[in-house]
């Protein structure tokens, strides 16, 4: 009989990695969707919310075209302009995108309730905090600064525009662990609140955390979520927990605040030898 042996990571946790809008800050992942929504209005085509939040998550150049992809905005698109949307569009819009982003930011950089405590359970715990985004450097240089004054500041943070591509690639996760020296992937957990940042941690080789509530999958702050009858916001939430755990998430919460837990189960299960 023939043997074959592997090798098993059974140590602590060492970092965990979180996405920023509707994960630490901007509770309902508000600031990116209304400023996507104005740009395509000054471009004579009205979009949705839900439209505007189809591909959250991802690099915000890239966010632009892929709203342009989707069906119905096309075919808007080409009976306001009488042609498809092309590449030139996309690339004038992001420039129309950017400073109406930056201008707007810090009216949403408000932290989301338990983003300092867990912050502060996972530095006692010697884990690592790194983070990810789809904002560009010169837009994260403006939230740094505003999360620093609520009493939030990483150890890492990697913009999409920092590596060859942003979600679901796994590169802003491999980066942020290349940056704070950290090895195997398998004792890191990525936490987001969209479908990318569950793809980008699985495709990173780590758990992952998906955010039900606070983020872009429920799209509301706490003041909408508290005037929304008690049987919609249910099944909402249930529509988030189902679509983040199909998109492979090893668990889904509601918000920052509930992630403790998870972050147990997932030490135990290191601990027995499985891995994300």
């Amino acid at each position: 009989m023939t043997f074959t042996y592997e090798r098993r990571y059974r140590g602590p946790l060492k970092l965990v990695i979180l996405d920023w809008a509707g994960t630490t800050m901007d509770y309902g992942c508000y600031a990116p969707a209304v400023v996507f929504v104005e740009v395509y209005r000054r471009n004579g085509v009205e979009i949705s919310m839900e439209e505007a939040r189809e591909p959250m998550g991802a690099h915000k150049l890239v966010h632009l075209r892929k709203i342009l992809q989707i069906p119905a905005v096309a075919r808007r698109w080409q009976e306001v302009h009488g042609r498809p949307g092309t590449e030139d569009d996309v690339q004038k819009m992001f420039h129309q995108f950017v400073p109406l982003q930056l201008e707007c930011l810090a009216q949403y950089a408000d932290l989301i309730p338990g983003t300092l405590e867990a912050v502060a359970e996972f530095r006692k715990r010697g884990v690592k905090i790194g983070s990810t985004t789809g904002y560009t450097r010169e837009m994260m240089d403006l939230l740094l600064k505003e999360s620093a004054e609520r009493g939030y500041a990483p150890d890492a943070t990697v913009c999409a525009s920092d590596v060859p591509a942003g979600r679901p690639e796994p590169w802003m996760c491999l980066r942020n662990a290349e940056t704070l020296g950290v090895y195997p992937m398998e004792a890191c957990v990525k936490i987001g609140d969209t479908i990318p940042d569950v793809e980008e941690g699985l495709n990173a080789g780590m758990w992952t955390i998906g955010l039900a509530k606070s983020g872009n999958e429920l799209g509301m702050n706490e003041k909408g979520i508290a005037a929304l009858p008690a049987d919609r916001l249910q099944a909402r939430l249930e529509r988030a927990y189902r679509r983040m755990a199909a998109a492979g998430a090893h668990y889904v919460v509601d918000t920052i605040a509930d992630v403790l837990p998870a972050i147990d189960r997932i030490h135990e299960r290191i601990e027995a030898g499985e891995r994300p």
